[in-house]
C-alpha cells in the first residue's frame, strides 16, 4: 500500500512538472529563448520512468517503509518546490536560454548553481531506500550521474559558464 501510494504521488508530481515545463518552454521559445543540447532529454525521461517502474517491479507491494528515508524524500519535494518558485516562468525540464537575461540569483540559486539537480540526486537515492532497495538506488544514481554530467556541462556552456 505504501509503495503504490508513494510511487503514484511521485509520478503525478513528475507529470504535473511536465505540464508546467511545457507551458514555460513554449513561452520562453516564443520570447526568443533557444534550446540547447536537446539530445540528452529523452534519456532523462526514460531514466525517471525506469526508476519508478523498477520500484514497482522489484519492491513487494506490502513493504514497510523506512520513515527516516521517507522524511528525507518529503523534504526534497519541498526543496523542489523552492526551486520551481525561485525560477518561476523560467523553470523548464529542458535547457532553454533567454538571450541577455540575467541568471536567477534568488532562492537556492544564491548558494548553488544547480539546486534542482541536487534534489534529484537525493531523491533518486531516497525513494528506493524508503523500501530498502539499495541496488535500485545505486544503479539509478550511477546512470543519473552520467546524464547529469552531460547536462550540467551543456547547461553551463549555454549559460556562458563553461
Amino acid at each position: 500500500m505504501w509503495l503504490w501510494g508513494i510511487v503514484i504521488a511521485i509520478a503525478l508530481q513528475r507529470l504535473s512538472e511536465l505540464v508546467i515545463a511545457r507551458r514555460n518552454t513554449a513561452r520562453l521559445l516564443a520570447q526568443g529563448g533557444r534550446e540547447h543540447a536537446p539530445g540528452h532529454y529523452p534519456l532523462i525521461v526514460v531514466l525517471h520512468a525506469a526508476w519508478l517502474i523498477a520500484l514497482v517491479v522489484v519492491v513487494p507491494a506490502d513493504a514497510t517503509p523506512n520513515f527516516y528515508w521517507l522524511a528525507l524524500l518529503v523534504v526534497m519535494q519541498a526543496a523542489r518546490l523552492w526551486v520551481l518558485v525561485s525560477l518561476g516562468s523560467r523553470w523548464t525540464t529542458r535547457i532553454i536560454v533567454m538571450p541577455d537575461a540575467p541568471l536567477v540569483a534568488r532562492g537556492p540559486y544564491r548558494w548553488m548553481r544547480h539546486p534542482n539537480y541536487a534534489v534529484v540526486v537525493v531523491e533518486l537515492i531516497a525513494l528506493p531506500m524508503v523500501f530498502g532497495a539499495v541496488w535500485i538506488a545505486a544503479i539509478f544514481t550511477v546512470l543519473n550521474a552520467a546524464i547529469l554530467t552531460w547536462r550540467i556541462r551543456e547547461e553551463d556552456r549555454a549559460l556562458g559558464r563553461g
